[in-house]
């Protein structure tokens, strides 16, 4: 059974750090939550760390510098871990080989290019060579190309190729689908089930997967803390923090929101617990929009 809380204040003092998700949770895509972002801060005046933990395919400076363009403060977080930089490792240990067929956007050139420090040194010893797929030892996937107009669908015969050559995908984001304002886009994720669907393999790095919550220990930097992870992904957020023994702060306003009632800051409590029955998992607590 999940406890609703109505503010982050409420379960704060009993947490030195956060996971905090970015999507969904802290932004739209467009522009910060105000409420959100106040309650990191406040979380962070009271002495806690707040660890952006993000599925998004990009280094740690990329999504600084989308953060910052739309807004962000700086004195919301401390670190950030990204699946783009779990993933980033996998690629540079030869994963899937060091010829690279890479599915995804040109603004995801930067995986290929930026490493942060703790990554540099492997980046600079290791050569990769990009080619077309038909050359290809693996599949990079960061995405589809032009996800404002594609759909998985696009992207077929692609896959069937990748699949027939045996080749494995290294998936740079394991969500599935995002809201950007008013509109809902396909991820990475749902190239990855596709190919999977198709009898592929594929790799996965980031939420709910273990590399990136060791990624942002490191980058937390704390003996024994007690962390909770937040988010609005069940099966990212809620179903990682799970995976690694830590409390969850499901929040119902985001990607699932139509699920729990018409509004969206006051979850219904009866709609939530057998939504929650249904995916088989449960968060630690609950709240409309973190706050």
């Amino acid at each position: 059974m999940t406890q609703i809380i109505r503010s982050l204040s409420d379960i704060a003092v009993h947490y030195d750090a956060l996971f905090c998700d970015l999507w969904g949770c802290l932004h739209n895509g467009i522009t910060p939550f105000p409420a959100a972002v106040a309650a990191l801060q406040s979380f962070r005046a009271g002495g806690g760390k707040v660890i952006l933990v993000t599925n998004a395919p990009r280094p740690k400076s990329s999504v600084i510098k989308q953060l910052d363009g739309m807004g962000l403060p700086r004195d919301t977080w401390d670190d950030i871990a990204t699946s783009g930089d779990a993933t980033q490792y996998a690629m540079l240990s030869g994963v899937v080989g060091t010829r690279i067929h890479h599915i995804g956007a040109p603004k995801d050139e930067v995986f290929f290019t930026d490493f942060e420090e703790d990554l540099a040194t492997l980046a600079a010893n290791v050569t990769l060579t990009r080619v077309p797929l038909a050359e290809a030892e693996g599949i990079v996937c960061t995405g589809l190309a032009d996800d404002l107009t594609e759909t998985p669908d696009d992207y077929r015969a692609q896959l069937l190729l990748g699949k027939t050559k045996g080749l494995k995908m290294l998936c740079a984001n394991p969500d599935l689908i995002v809201d950007m304002g008013h509109r809902r886009l396909y991820c990475a994720g749902a190239l990855a089930q596709a190919y999977e669907e198709m009898g592929a393999e594929a790799l996965y790095f980031g939420k709910p997967h273990p590399p990136i919550y060791d990624l942002a220990r490191r980058r937390l930097g704390m003996d024994d803390p007690r962390i909770l992870c937040v988010g609005d992904g069940i099966g990212t957020d809620v179903q990682g923090g799970l995976a690694e023994g830590l409390d969850t702060l499901f929040v119902t306003g985001g990607i699932a929101a139509k699920e729990f009632g018409e509004d969206s800051s006051n979850p219904n409590k009866d709609l939530l617990e057998a939504w929650l029955e249904k995916q088989q998992l449960s968060a630690t607590f609950s709240i409309g929009h973190l706050s």
